[in-house]
């Protein structure tokens, strides 16, 4: 499969992404990525640096004629997130990415394809090996676990990096030209509570939720797609009465807009005629609301060996209150970009099981105070129910430069090359820019990439022209570097 991807044009892109996607490399497991792309470095005879976080930055002279240029920092992060659909057999810490051409996109078969950001560390490596790429200094800097904190850009200390120009390679849309975006933060809510013996007189039940679209937390949070957590709960709320929850399974990742949800309950026998009953009428109800943007929603109520352990009627009741009350999707949007998400939630992971209970949820916003409002909403509602609540991993947004030199020249030449003008914006995702920005604060940036549809999910899609696009633009661009002051 890998060799048809291979055989795509521009090759040496391509060929790089194929080598990049046999190596596992989920965010905090990086070890072999890293040393793939140290070693990479190596066998090219470039200075390749370690740091003390594990971001690798390997430096390459100016091509001849270029060396008065402004020196460039390359960037892209090396981890990618994992998700594959529950019936794909498929382990990401030994196995590399099953690749396949399907008319204009690539796709992994049944898995995330890994092209956020791995189409943008191909096109680095790809400069990095070339002889014929005209283009000033380049500081090539790989970070690592951006997907799941950002810690490799929070952790890059200053006097690393000498670059005046950063190109960040991890825009979705290659007709966009991206001058901020949001920052995070992590919410975790945990707590205990005393399992029971199941009623006596009670069958066993499991709901399945599935079929869901998912996506990328931030960039898709405005599509109202449906949230599994959300949907299961709501079915759970309808039902509370005549069932107790033995355990709940829902979700995956705090970035991805979780796809599937699974429940164990017990009902009591004398009420599985309303039961079953009440889900179809919801799950109808739910279904109708989605079509347009989940038509393969799928709720599935399967009869099956009554649980020895539940939850008590109080601590199921807090539950699902305190899930019902807290926020998810957009809360509020921007008022001086046009149509851009300002602050958001995802409730991307319930678990319930043998007496523990853990909620996770990313909070995104490009005002930090918007963001910290939002937390605090979230913090109140799930210690109204007496739960622990811990807010962790904020990092900043990347408040946008409209002056800046670099997005004059990308506007311009985006203009010249496809006849048409690019869209400036700032997105609702967590770019590294902002972080960056903090020891480098001086360093113009900007973001733009390949047209990537469904990352973060196993949906994960990646344009083939689109690809050609971004790496015509990405070598006019290096040729077109400003001189130095």
């Amino acid at each position: 499969m890998s060799k048809e991807v291979r055989a795509l044009e521009p090759k040496e892109l391509w060929n790089n992404f194929a080598d990049l996607n046999a190596v596992p490399r989920a965010s905090k497991k990086e070890e072999k990525v890293r040393q793939f792309i140290v070693d990479f470095g190596n066998k090219l005879g470039l200075e390749t640096i370690t740091d003390p976080i594990g971001n690798v930055i390997i430096k390459k002279p100016a091509s001849k004629g270029m060396e008065n240029r402004k020196m460039v920092v390359l960037q892209g992060h090396l981890d990618m997130v994992h998700q594959k659909n529950s019936d794909t057999n498929f382990d990401f810490d030994t196995e590399g990415i099953k690749m396949k051409v399907d008319g204009d996109w690539v796709r992994a078969e049944g898995t995330t394809l890994g092209a956020d950001n791995g189409l943008g560390v191909a096109a680095i490596m790809s400069v990095l090996a070339s002889s014929e790429i005209l283009h000033p200094a380049i500081e090539a800097l790989f970070t690592i676990d951006e997907e799941t904190g950002m810690t490799g850009a929070m952790g890059l200390q200053a006097g690393y990096l000498n670059g005046e120009i950063l190109l960040n390679l991890d825009t979705e849309e290659d007709d966009e030209i991206d001058i901020g975006c949001a920052g995070g933060i992590d919410i975790t809510v945990e707590s205990d509570y005393h399992e029971v013996s199941a009623p006596v007189n009670s069958v066993g039940y499991t709901i399945s939720i599935k079929g869901l679209n998912g996506g990328h937390s931030g960039m898709d949070i405005h599509k109202g797609l449906g949230n599994a957590n959300k949907i299961m709960n709501r079915i759970l709320y309808a039902i509370q009465d005549v069932t107790r929850i033995s355990e709940i399974n829902g979700g995956s990742l705090r970035n991805a807009i979780p796809r599937e949800s699974f429940t164990k309950l017990a009902v009591y026998n004398a009420s599985k005629s309303s039961f079953l009953k009440t889900i179809k009428r919801v799950s109808k109800e739910i279904k109708e609301e989605l079509k347009t943007v989940d038509p393969n929603l799928s709720i599935e109520i399967s009869e099956t060996e009554t649980p020895n352990k539940v939850m008590t009627l109080i601590s199921q009741n807090a539950l699902i209150a305190s899930i019902y009350a807290a926020h998810n999707g957009v809360y509020r949007m921007s008022n001086d970009m046009e149509d851009l998400v300002e602050t958001s939630n995802n409730i991307a992971r319930v678990t319930v099981k043998d007496g523990s209970i853990t909620i996770l949820c990313l909070t995104r916003s490009s005002v930090e105070s918007s963001k910290f409002d939002l937390a605090n909403a979230l913090k109140s509602t799930f210690e109204l129910a007496g739960y622990k609540v811990t807010l962790s991993g904020s990092y900043p947004g990347w408040k946008p430069n409209v002056e800046s030199q670099i997005l004059n020249l990308l506007s311009n030449t985006y203009q010249k090359l496809f006849d048409s003008k690019a869209n400036v914006v700032a997105c609702h995702a967590g770019l590294e820019c902002g972080i960056l920005g903090t020891n480098y604060p001086n360093m113009d940036m900007i973001s733009f990439g390949p047209t990537i549809q469904g990352a973060h999910s196993p949906d994960e899609k990646a344009s083939i022209k689109s690809s050609q696009k971004f790496w015509k633009f990405l070598l006019t661009i290096l040729e077109n570097i400003p001189f130095k002051n």
